[in-house]
């Protein structure tokens, strides 16, 4: 069997060592947390579910916060609540489907995510999860397509 040369100080270590026995280096990529081997182009470790080192050797950071610039959008529908209480409610979810449909093709068109559905509104942002310089101007366009698809329902 051949020798592993540590990557740090080119030591010689026989195989099935993970870490070198004169300097202490990884010998090849490993968990930090519980050193079990992995393989490139892994982000979590299989065995604990430990995010793994980058190629550069720095902890890849999940949890790192980023402030960003977003537009929110929030659309309902005005007298839905009247309805609500005149239809069945599969009948009301026939009426708001349409409507949950054409809200979410202007949203997309615009490069907005829909964040979620409350009862007859919908909700997005601009600007998550990419980043463009004109968000607000795109979620003004998709308000305004919004009502036009409304008119046409």
């Amino acid at each position: 069997m051949v020798d592993v040369v540590c990557p740090r100080c080119g030591s010689p270590n026989p195989p099935g060592f993970r870490f070198c026995g004169a300097c202490g280096a990884a010998l090849g990529r490993a968990c930090p947390a519980c050193a079990t081997p992995a393989a490139e182009g892994l982000r979590f470790c299989g065995a604990c579910g430990t995010a793994l080192d980058d190629a550069t050797g720095a902890t890849v950071d999940v949890d790192r916060e980023e402030r960003k610039v977003v537009t929110a959008l929030f659309a309902d529908l005005t007298a839905s609540t009247e309805m609500a209480s005149r239809l069945d409610p599969e009948d009301l979810r026939g009426v708001l489907r349409p409507f949950f449909d054409a809200m979410v093709e202007e949203i997309a068109r615009y490069g907005g995510t829909v964040e979620k559905f409350i009862g007859d509104a919908v909700m997005a942002v601009f600007g998550i999860p990419l980043i463009h310089e004109d968000d607000a101007l795109r979620a003004v366009r998709a308000a305004a397509d919004m009502r036009e698809a409304v008119a046409r329902l």
